[in-house]
Parts: structure tokens; C-alpha cells; sequence
């Protein structure tokens, strides 16, 4: 069985040109190498799954210490399902190899925050007319519900609020090139999130 998945983290953005001279956005992904620090089975945890390690912790507290005692000191960890873990043993190593130019990869980050905004900005909304009276009504999201049916803000209405910082997954993301010896994933397109941000990339599931 192999691990479907790798922890790496967004150098920036460039681009490349395809052999037809097509130039390409792409993402540049320092991607592992990553250690199995953890197994969980169905029979102990209720489900199947690996821990990877990624990245030299400066600091670990004792709790931490206990549990990567036998692998190492990693400062991210993160899981990945499996249907079983049978061939998979502690202090694997899981390095940018398990992708091939032209795989397809599900990329989850932590989108870019943008604090507290309105509708307009969060949601696309048109915003209010601009004359026939209207003063202060430009960007204000307009009628937010009926009055005495159902006599409530219907949840999950668009308003406005916190943007972004949230966990938002890019899928089917083609591989452009693998670098082994660096460990460098070079991703058509962009991915979520700020550069130097932490990323999960995995084999596409849809």
C-alpha cells in the first residue's frame, strides 16, 4: 500500500514553458522528505491511516518528545487515510518520487486572510444604486430576509465577516516536473495560501 500523500510548503509562483511553447503558471512546492512517525489501525483507532513528519522542530514539549521518540523531532504533523496499512512500517520515508509529471494532485492549504470585509468584496454582490437618493447604500448587501415569514435571518445568509484563513482544498492540479534531489514540486497553477505556507498534497481521489 502506498501513501497516498506528502506535507510540504509554497516557495512562490513562476512559470514554465511546455515543449510547444506554451508558457504555464505553475507553483513551486518544497514537498518532504517526510518520516512516518504513527500508524493508526481499525483495530486500535477505528480507522486506517499514517502520521507524517515534516520539518525540524527547534523545541518540543514532553508529550511530543514521547511520541516521536523512535522517529525523530518534526515540527508539523500530519495524517493520511489508507484502506490498510499492512506494508507500511515506522520511520518510512515518503520523499517528492511518489509524484510523476502529469499526475494529477489535490493541494490543501490555508487560504490567504483578509480580515473582516463586506459583502461586496466577500461574496461578489453589486452593492446599492448610486443615485435616486440613495447616499449610503453602495456596498450595503440590500434586503437580508422577509418580515413575518419566516420572521428570521435564514442561516448561513451571505453578510458580512471574517474572509479567508480557511482550510480550502484545489483539486485535480497537474505535476509539471519533480525534482528529487531538491525535493521540489512544480504544480500547474496556483494552490491556497501564502507563500511559505503549509500545504498537504495528494494523489487527486475525484
Amino acid at each position: 500500500m502506498m501513501i497516498p500523500g506528502i506535507i510540504g510548503r509554497k516557495l512562490g509562483m513562476t512559470q514554465v514553458f511546455q515543449d510547444d511553447g506554451r508558457a504555464e503558471a505553475a507553483t513551486i512546492i518544497s514537498a518532504g522528505p517526510c518520516t512516518v512517525v504513527q500508524i493508526k489501525t481499525a483495530d486500535k483507532e477505528g480507522y486506517d491511516a499514517v502520521q507524517l513528519g515534516f520539518g525540524e522542530a527547534k523545541k518540543l514539549n514532553s508529550p511530543q518528545r514521547g511520541h516521536l521518540k523512535e522517529t525523530g523531532s518534526f515540527r508539523y504533523l500530519r495524517e493520511f487515510r489508507l484502506a490498510d496499512t499492512k506494508n507500511i512500517k515506522l520511520g518510512d520515508k515518503v520523499d517528492v518520487s511518489l509524484f510523476q509529471p502529469g499526475d494529477l494532485a489535490d493541494v490543501t492549504g490555508k487560504s490567504k486572510g483578509k480580515g473582516f470585509a463586506g459583502v461586496v468584496k466577500r461574496y461578489g454582490f453589486a452593492g446599492g444604486p448610486k443615485t435616486h437618493g440613495q447616499s449610503d447604500r453602495h456596498r450595503a448587501p440590500g434586503s437580508i430576509g422577509a418580515g413575518s415569514t419566516p420572521g428570521r435571518v435564514l442561516k448561513g445568509k451571505h453578510m458580512p465577516g471574517h474572509m479567508g484563513s480557511q482550510r480550502v482544498t484545489a483539486r485535480n492540479l497537474e505535476i509539471l516536473k519533480t525534482d528529487t534531489e531538491n525535493n521540489l514540486l512544480v504544480i500547474k497553477g496556483a494552490v491556497p495560501g501564502a507563500n511559505n505556507g503549509l500545504l498537504l498534497i495528494a494523489k487527486a481521489g475525484k
